[in-house]
């Protein structure tokens, strides 16, 4: 998938300290709900060897798979390249460009929990993704 970005296409930063939980599940619905509609990503200040399992499992129960994804590491240039920056939790960690929209979902964090309480956070991870698409006029995929 290429990174250039059109003007008709917005670009999505999720970013989070690991990349192993709730950037995963945003990068993930935005990809599922909006197709080709937006260029999406997801990045940690800090990442994680593997994507968080209870995070796994959580997203297989609504039906989106992220068993294949990998923590990336954030860089600079994903940060340029994006129009919209979500943060979730990765404090001061995220660079800072002018220009960008910035959003900082405020979280709880599904490190160390179990399914049960990744549940809640994906939950509601959903419905801000939802939220943001309807900002950014791009139709939900069926």
């Amino acid at each position: 998938m290429s990174t250039a970005t059109t003007p008709s296409t917005p670009s999505v930063l999720f970013v989070c300290v690991h990349n192993a939980g709730r950037s995963q599940m945003g990068a993930a619905f935005l990809t599922h709900l909006a197709g080709d509609g937006v260029r999406v990503r997801s990045a940690g200040s800090a990442p994680a060897d593997a994507v968080n399992p209870a995070v796994v499992e959580a997203m297989r129960e609504v039906g989106v798979d992220l068993s294949a994804e990998v923590p990336k590491v954030l860089t600079a240039e994903a940060v340029q390249s994006s129009d919209v920056v979500i943060t979730m939790g990765c404090g001061d960690a995220c660079p800072y460009f002018p220009g960008k929209r910035y959003l900082d979902w405020k979280l709880d964090d599904p490190a160390g929990q179990g399914v049960e309480a990744v549940r809640p956070i994906r939950d509601e991870i959903e419905r801000r993704v939802r939220g943001l698409l309807a900002e950014l006029g791009v139709e939900v995929m069926p």
